[in-house]
């Protein structure tokens, strides 16, 4: 068995194949993902798993070197939106590597999604809490 802390198959698989600069969506419950790319549902019902819990794991298995947000995010749900910075500041200190924020309208970042490798719906209902990290290097 497994011993990290993703055990989810078809994540782990993701996380294993992903190259430099490749993207993955996290997103709350309410996100249109593209039909074209992956979806990988995780949610079991309102809050469950969070998108931060989802998040936590994610960054406990891969390497980023970006992130994508909603304009909105920050504005609609700062205390989400703050934790999730407080997350990249932990992971940047962990590692030792920047990790750069771009900030999109939300129309754009939805359009943005279907660059994704996949996208992972968590049970959030946090309006706005979606990300998508661009996959750094581990050298």
């Amino acid at each position: 068995m497994k011993k990290s802390t993703l055990i989810n198959s078809e994540l782990s698989y993701l996380v294993a194949t992903l190259g430099h600069t490749d993207e993955i969506t996290i997103c709350d419950a309410g996100l249109p993902i593209p039909e074209e790319v992956q979806r990988i549902d995780l949610a079991l019902t309102h809050g469950v798993p969070s998108f931060l819990e989802t998040v936590r794991v994610m960054l406990s298995e891969s390497q980023i070197e970006g992130v994508i947000m909603a304009e909105e995010f920050a504005k609609v749900s700062p205390t989400h939106h703050q934790a999730l910075i407080a997350e990249l500041a932990a992971e940047k200190e962990a590692t030792g590597k920047e990790i750069s924020v771009t900030y999109l309208s939300h129309e754009a970042f939805k359009d943005r999604t279907t660059q994704s490798r996949a996208v992972v719906r968590t049970g959030e209902c946090t309006p706005y809490a979606n990300v998508i990290f661009q996959a750094g290097v581990v050298f």
